[in-house]
């Protein structure tokens, strides 16, 4: 049996690029997330999730279910985890320029938002390994570098915990001008909010 559905892409909000699915047709409208995280209210503003004033009726929803747990009962939102990053990084960071934050991303994407609010609120880029992988993103451009000497690194190397042991950035950097670097982790992940009590 052969049936016309429209699928329509709408932003997930997850890394760059990522989207769910809006299946339409004969036999109803579904809803397939895959990994997504919107802000409150985002939902409302999708204008193809609407038939004119009114939310599209979805007969099903697929949702990617990750952290569809009790034991995570409250994930904060992205405001408040820039908010308490940004608070911890602005006091390190002022110590003195040999003072350097280094971001513990396990995945290539989905930290750009991250990468470019500290660099907008701090003046300081990120240092990455690469700048090819943004290559198609202009905005964030403006706010990496391949440049060592910035106090703020998401390098990556193949063992990180191995290699920060040392303090010592995965990009190799102990020092700069001879002067060792006093060398904080931030592990940005939703998974820490499901091991705490509190």
């Amino acid at each position: 049996q052969k049936e016309d559905i429209e699928v329509t892409l709408l932003p997930a909000g997850h890394c760059p690029g990522s989207v769910m699915f809006l299946f339409e047709g004969g036999n109803g409208t579904v809803l397939y997330t895959g990994d997504f995280r919107l802000a409150k209210g985002e939902a409302a503003r999708m204008e193809l999730l609407h038939s004119g004033t009114r939310v599209k009726d979805i007969q099903s929803v697929y949702l990617d279910t990750t952290f569809c747990d009790p034991k995570f009962y409250h994930i904060p939102s992205r405001e408040e985890c820039l908010n308490g990053i940004l608070e911890l990084v602005r006091s390190w960071t002022s110590l003195s320029r040999y003072h350097v934050v280094w971001l513990n991303c396990k995945a290539a994407y989905g930290y750009e938002y991250l990468f470019i609010n500290l660099s907008e609120e701090l003046g300081i880029k990120v240092h990455v390994n690469k700048l090819d992988m943004f290559r198609n993103m202009p905005d964030i451009l403006h706010h990496v570098t391949t440049d060592r000497r910035t106090q703020i690194h998401a390098c990556r190397h193949p063992r990180d915990d191995d290699c920060f042991r040392g303090n010592r950035l995965p990009c190799g950097m102990t020092c700069q001008n001879g002067t060792p670097l006093h060398i904080i982790s931030i592990k940005p992940s939703t998974m820490w909010f499901g091991e705490r009590i509190k």
